[in-house]
């Protein structure tokens, strides 16, 4: 699938669901190894010179790439790419973190890629053709319902996302603030459950959900969080139409995408874990919805995504690690149980009124959870 590598990221959490063959596991805060077994590692140091990958060949099969920010002040990423496709990522590493992601690669010509670097594009080569893993038939079945069960869960939570953000679009365009600043957060809810296959189409995430400092200028600032601010801190609507038209039409053009989209069952894993990745880098510091504190119905929404990836793949993993589907569903359970003193009504309260020491204590909860669940890919790799 075409991916637009034109536009870099600024501290974003992305995952690529929506590219066969992808398998991505770890998180800069993981603790353990989660390559598959057998997999070749490349390391990959990051400086604001580049990035070379050491080897630069491989031979064709499981791959994991090591990830370490050296020490590179303009450069928190490094991707890899398949001409414009984006097979695999690691971001959000600043000076000294570190992060793996694994890939079953075919042979051909790849592209290691760290944008703002003074030379961003190393050559990476990969010799050979990769075989189709073995599979104990009974895993392989769970598996396989699976794929189809998020594939599913998918297109039904973007046909929701499609009327919610119209309600939402709807009172922007009357001027109605109390109406709109009412249908922001349910409409954002359902995007935010599945924002990892969202980001794997280009420039649809940044977009649909860019941030203020994701973008460079301003005057092009599109989607939920320009008309977040507006409502919210320029307490003016005036000028927002043509913003409202086009979050309706990015979210159709989401709807059509996610209808043929397929899955590979350590995706759905790697989605898991970019969702929990969200929460970490966006959610618990607040940043995410800055104008509006409606944060913590984002962090359910991510917590509830990859549950639901989960959920999927507990039947296949409880056949090929069961202390680790056990422990990885107890950490859900304690991640959504953290949330519960905060529930207000249909929705939760203001996160500007939730102390630093209360942020901890959630951000330890989404930890405990993150390193395990990114052992979850390897698993059920084959």
């Amino acid at each position: 699938m075409p991916i637009s590598t034109t536009t870099p990221r600024v501290l974003r959490a992305t995952g690529l669901l929506a590219i066969a063959g992808l398998v991505a596991t770890g998180c800069a805060k993981s603790k353990s190894d989660s390559a598959p077994k057998g997999a070749v590692k490349v390391a990959i140091n990051l400086t604001d010179d580049g990035c070379k990958p050491s080897p630069a060949s491989v031979p064709a099969g499981p791959v994991t790439f090591q990830v370490k920010n050296v020490s590179a002040n303009k450069v928190t990423e490094a991707e890899l790419l398949n001409g414009d496709t984006i097979m695999g990522e690691k971001e959000n590493l600043t000076p000294g973190l570190s992060g793996t992601f694994s890939l079953r690669l075919n042979g051909g010509k790849y592209q290691v890629y760290c944008p703002n670097a003074k030379t961003e594009k190393t050559d990476f080569t990969v010799t050979g053709s990769s075989a189709t893993p073995s599979q104990d038939p009974a895993v392989k079945a769970a598996l396989t319902q699976a794929t189809t069960g998020y594939q599913a869960y998918v297109i039904a939570e973007v046909d929701k996302l499609v009327p919610a953000t119209k309600q939402f679009t709807d009172a922007v365009r009357a001027g109605d603030m109390d109406k709109a600043k009412a249908a922001f957060a349910q409409a954002r809810y359902y995007y935010e459950e599945v924002e990892p296959v969202a980001e794997s189409f280009g420039d649809l995430d940044p977009d649909i959900d860019a941030r203020v400092d994701d973008v460079d200028d301003q005057s092009k600032w599109t989607g939920f969080h320009r008309l977040e601010k507006a409502l919210w801190q320029d307490k003016s609507l005036t000028g927002m139409s043509p913003v409202a038209d086009k979050l309706d039409a990015d979210v159709a053009k989401l709807k059509t995408l996610v209808a043929t989209t397929t899955y590979q069952p350590a995706q759905l894993a790697n989605g898991a874990t970019e969702l929990l990745d969200e929460v970490a880098s966006s959610k618990v510091t607040g940043e995410e919805d800055r104008y509006s504190h409606t944060d913590l119905s984002d962090f359910e929404a991510n917590v509830s995504g990859a549950q639901k990836a989960f959920d999927l793949l507990k039947p296949a993993l409880d056949k090929t690690d069961a202390a680790l589907s056990t422990t990885v569903n107890t950490q859900f359970a304690a991640v959504l149980a953290a949330l519960q003193p905060y529930k207000q009504g249909n929705g939760y309260v203001d996160y500007s009124t939730v102390g630093d020491d209360k942020r901890r204590v959630l951000t330890q909860k989404v930890d405990a959870l993150a390193e395990p669940l990114s052992q979850v890919a390897a698993k059920v790799n084959g």
